[in-house]
């Protein structure tokens, strides 16, 4: 993770960052070029040994007219990479740990629901017109099989319990009175079934109550449930571990001589969980190659996650690992600010990993650019429906490539928040998506596109 770079007093956080500002004025055709990593100036591009240093020397995939990858485009091929990947088989899993998983086979109901005939209200089972005698005993939810009626008589019963044979009808409690003789009118006509819930109303026994593919919510565990499921058979949830890199990190305390928080490491597992991954482990290797070697070969994880060390820096290591493994880059560098030096690579068959710049928002536009697609298909899950909404006010862009800021939604417009440079997290803390801003800024009530942050899709806590 690099150090949150200064920003001069009274800088809006909307401008471009100092560095990029420089590196336009420096060589306006080479602003998006991977080359000049995230924040450095522009310079031409070298000839000699260390041309494309930024790069894995020697991965698969490459050449020397590599460029960043557009942002749409990036996304395609993080969804492209998972659906490569071979299916894990699908798993049975209980009630209570499925929430946030995929059905892999559809649900059926079980039995009929309801499975008899049951009251609909608080009141009394009737059979025939009324008046009716009034039995003293009630029904009660949960009961047995009470006696049946005959015409003319009544029984109290409670919300949810068995319906008598040969009752007609269920008289809200509101809606009767008792004459000195004990005996039950109706304040208002009782219609022939009226508040009875029939057997199988809401479905029969083998009708199919949800699809494959869909997502179990809540509501789903609920109506499994009620359906007779004590297990579901689910997606598996794909399998992530968090590296987290840099000697400048401190996990506790306030910053000091140099170190800062690492913000990352508390942040991406709850993230990546809210995306629908199993988090395996985090792991903290500090700017050691032979750590990160070891971590990322050993690694069961269907996604690596990585944070800082995709620049060209002396204790940058996440290319030069790729590239001693063999890993193919399927993404090196994308058109997007924050997050310009994220990549995508191929580890082996069934694993890629994810390099996050080291920068938090930059971080979290890594994720909703690449680890988001691709722990969405690899969980099984749909794509949510690409929605637009008019922007409150100006937003300054990037000259060349797509630009990711904060935004809340208020009365159906959505409005830009500060504090949204590429080290800053007090934007994305407090807002409802990210809104997609094209190269050149976008003007006031122009439509743009929306990315919802992961727990207003699936909710958090997702285990």
């Amino acid at each position: 993770m690099n150090a949150p770079r200064a920003r001069p007093l009274g800088q809006d956080a909307d401008d471009l960052d100092v560095e990029e500002a420089l590196a336009l004025v420096k060589d306006p055709r080479g602003a998006s070029d991977p080359r000049h990593g995230h924040g450095t100036p522009a310079v031409p591009a070298p000839t000699s040994e260390g041309e494309n240093r930024t790069h894995a020397p020697g991965a698969k995939g490459k050449g020397d007219g590599h460029k960043a990858t557009p942002w749409p485009q990036a996304r395609t091929t993080a969804e492209r990479a998972a659906r490569s990947v071979p299916r894990r088989a699908p798993v049975s899993v209980s009630l209570d740990a499925a929430l946030g998983l995929v059905l892999a086979a559809p649900l059926a109901a079980l039995t009929d629901l309801p499975s008899f005939d049951t009251s609909a209200m608080d009141g009394y089972a009737v059979a025939g017109p009324g008046p009716w005698d009034l039995r003293e005993e009630r029904v009660l939810a949960g009961h047995a099989k009470p006696e049946p009626l005959i015409d003319g008589e009544a029984v109290r019963i409670a919300t949810g319990a068995r319906i008598p044979q040969d009752a007609t009808a269920v008289l809200r409690s509101e809606h009767g009175r008792l004459d000195d003789k004990g005996r039950l009118h109706a304040t208002r006509e009782a219609v022939h079934g009226q508040d009875i819930r029939p057997r199988g109303q809401e479905c029969r026994s083998g009708d199919q109550l949800l699809p494959a593919g869909a997502l179990v919510t809540p509501a789903v565990l609920g109506l499994a449930a009620a359906a007779g499921y004590d297990t579901l058979t689910a997606v598996p949830r794909p399998r992530a571990e968090v590296l987290v890199l840099g000697d400048e990190l401190l996990t506790e305390g306030l910053p000091q001589e140099g170190l800062i928080r690492d913000a990352l490491g508390p942040m991406l597992p709850p993230w990546l969980r809210a995306l629908g991954a199993e988090v395996l482990a985090v792991r903290r290797l500090g700017d050691d190659a032979k750590a990160l070697h070891k971590a990322i070969t050993r690694s069961d994880a269907d996604l690596i996650v990585t944070t800082g060390g995709t620049a060209s820096g002396p204790v940058d290591h996440v290319h030069p690992t790729l590239s001693r493994i063999g890993a193919q880059l399927l993404v090196d560098g994308v058109k997007v600010r924050p997050g310009h030096p994220m990549l995508l690579a191929r580890t082996k068959e069934n694993q890629h990993l994810v390099g996050l710049p080291g920068n938090p928002l930059a971080a979290v536009s890594g994720l909703l650019t690449l680890a988001e697609p691709l722990l969405r298909i690899l969980a099984g899950r749909v794509a949510p429906e690409p929605y637009t909404l008019p922007l409150g006010e100006a937003v300054h862009g990037h000259p060349y490539d797509t630009r990711l800021i904060p935004v809340v939604v208020r009365a159906d417009r959505a409005m830009p928040l500060h504090y949204n440079g590429p080290a800053m997290l007090r934007g994305i803390a407090g807002s409802d998506a990210l809104a997609v801003v094209p190269p050149g800024g976008a003007r006031p009530g122009q439509e743009l596109e929306l990315l919802d942050l992961p727990w207003a899709l699936a909710g958090m806590g997702n285990a």
